[in-house]
């Protein structure tokens, strides 16, 4: 019996069709989110505008879609409807908004489509929390958010290598207009298949749970959230500027920045997988969450800094081989971002938790594509906004290193009750 009893049991054919249809949506999302920056140099010529309009412009979708976790409205609209269809109707929107954005007149109509995007993209982490909260069991959820990470990894990696591909023969309007309706057809089979059941309509509060006020009284909540700010300052300004940079400073024609860009995202997704796996055998041998997390996540942005030597060597091989260093130390850092929210949160507050470290997380993407732009129009290279990123990434292993305390339920008091 003990045997049978530690068996991990496979996932159903439903259960595998849903969790595919997750990752690939999350794949989609992340090629949509970074295939504005893979255009940008196109975009920048096409239209006549400067390094600071650019920045602007790759800043508009992070603009609404932090606004939407950080006042509560994603995660209200997930809590209060169906979530399968309102993660259909965030889905048709930003898929419209990249088809739309081929046949954009000029700044103000992408302005206004990335800002939709946003709007789009927001119900998105909250579904996926949901979704898998209430169709997977405890003993199947991390492996289903390992796949559904890995997809928010390959997607830079994947829209990049491609779009830069498809641009340089076809044009930046083409890209835009064939993945938005391609991205479409995503639909066909989640209406068919996607969750239904009482499970998945209205979802109330528990009484006693934690409040938004109880948690932002902590102040590990706050070491939190400025660590995931100042992580995702360093993401951000590599998926706004990474190909801009290769292209303007490095001077790769855009076939050659699609290889290189998208081999430095692919070498996030890969030593995310690793290092969640390694995080979890190392606890599972006997170590604390709070030794692990907290050097998984201090060493890898630590060493994410390694960036700012990219801006400053002149040789192109050496340049090379020091970005994909910085982008495995990343690598390393992100799976245990979740996990040290979600041990600190408990499963009360972990939703709540989420939604407001993620608003304030997310005003990094539009503080790295907006500085960046800034700096490059003023003094017309890079160095700058490379160094201002690894020392953000510095200060976010400080963070989570020092201001979070250790990694242990904080809210034990409303679990018990």
């Amino acid at each position: 019996m003990a045997t049978v009893a530690l068996r991990r049991p496979s996932l159903s054919a439903r259960e595998w069709g849903i969790l595919a249809l997750l990752a690939l949506s999350v794949l989609i999302n992340y090629i949509d989110r970074a295939n504005l920056s893979v255009g940008a140099t196109n975009i920048q010529a096409e239209f006549g505008l400067d390094d600071y309009r650019l920045g602007i412009l790759l800043s508009a979708f992070s603009w609404t879609y932090a606004a939407m976790q950080l006042f509560g409205v994603s995660g209200w609209l997930v809590d209060r409807l169906p979530v399968s269809w309102v993660y259909a109707g965030g889905f048709l929107l930003w898929s419209g908004a990249t088809a739309w954005t081929g046949i954009a007149g000029g700044f103000a109509s992408i302005f206004a489509l990335r800002l939709m995007l946003g709007i789009g993209e927001s119900v998105s982490y909250p579904s996926y929390s949901r979704i898998l909260s209430n169709h997977f069991p405890e003993h199947r959820r991390g492996f289903a958010n390992g796949i559904i990470d890995a997809g928010s990894k390959l997607g830079p990696a994947v829209g990049t290598l491609v779009g830069g591909l498809f641009m340089a023969r076809y044009g930046w309007r083409a890209f835009f207009l064939g993945l938005g309706a391609l991205s479409l057809l995503w639909l066909v089979p989640w209406v068919k298949w996607m969750p239904r059941g009482e499970h998945y309509t209205v979802k109330r509060t528990p009484a006693g749970a934690p409040t938004s006020l109880d948690i932002l009284r902590h102040p590990c909540a706050w070491g939190s959230f400025a660590g995931l700010f100042c992580s995702n300052y360093f993401w951000y300004f590599l998926i706004a500027w990474l190909p801009a940079y290769l292209e303007q400073e490095r001077h790769f024609a855009k076939p050659k920045m699609a290889v290189f860009g998208s081999l430095a995202f692919l070498a996030i997704a890969l030593t995310s997988l690793f290092a969640g796996w390694l995080s979890d055998r190392w606890i599972a041998s006997g170590a604390s969450p709070t030794l692990v997390r907290k050097t998984f996540a201090g060493a890898g942005l630590g060493c994410a800094t390694i960036i700012v030597t990219v801006a400053v060597v002149q040789n192109e091989t050496l340049a090379m081989i020091l970005l994909m260093i910085a982008c495995i130390s990343y690598g390393a850092y992100s799976p245990n971002l979740w996990a040290i929210t979600q041990t600190l949160a408990g499963p009360l507050a972990s939703g709540k938790w989420t939604g407001l470290q993620n608003g304030v997380g997310n005003l990094a993407g539009i503080a790295a594509p907006w500085f960046t732009g800034w700096v490059v129009e003023r003094t017309g290279h890079f160095y700058l906004a490379f160094l201002v990123a690894g020392l953000v990434a510095l200060a976010g292993a400080f963070a989570f290193v020092f201001g979070i305390g250790p990694i242990v339920p904080r809210f034990p008091e409303h679990e018990a009750s």
